[in-house]
């Protein structure tokens, strides 16, 4: 398939606009049922507040996929993804509603490397929060 984006047509401090993903209960419960993650905090209010969670709680690796999924979308290429990693710093709240809640993710590129790879880093934002800390994807362009 091939990047879509071109090596030498990115510079270090390219921004790559933010893109927003809605997270609505229904999204947590189809993703347990994907990644085998039942958790009660993932789609049971009452026992999360029972833990002293503030609502329901988006996966982490859910959130996590919804930034790989805006590396993916920008590259056009799942492929060209070489290494990816975050850590979590906050939780996604989501309220039962129609809206749910709202993930923002948006990137720089940090670095270009050799080989046109290039480092992007992430931020993931719910709110004021950011959710992930140290997200950075390497990307193989053409």
């Amino acid at each position: 398939m091939g990047a879509k984006v071109r090596y030498d047509e990115v510079e270090v401090g390219h921004e790559i606009p933010a893109v927003d993903y809605n997270v609505r209960r229904a999204n947590l419960v189809m993703y347990a049922g994907a990644s085998g993650d039942f958790n009660q905090i993932h789609w049971n209010e009452r026992f999360a507040k029972m833990v002293g969670l503030p609502d329901v709680i988006a996966h982490g690796m859910y959130t996590m996929a919804q930034a790989g999924r805006f590396v993916t979308d920008w590259v056009g290429d799942p492929g060209a993804v070489v290494d990816f990693g975050v850590r979590f710093s906050s939780m996604v709240v989501v309220p039962d509603d129609d809206r749910g809640a709202m993930v923002s993710v948006s990137g720089v590129v940090e670095e270009k490397l050799e080989d046109k790879r290039v480092v992007i880093g992430l931020t993931a934002r719910s709110g004021e929060a950011r959710v992930l800390s140290k997200a950075r994807a390497v990307v193989q362009l053409s």
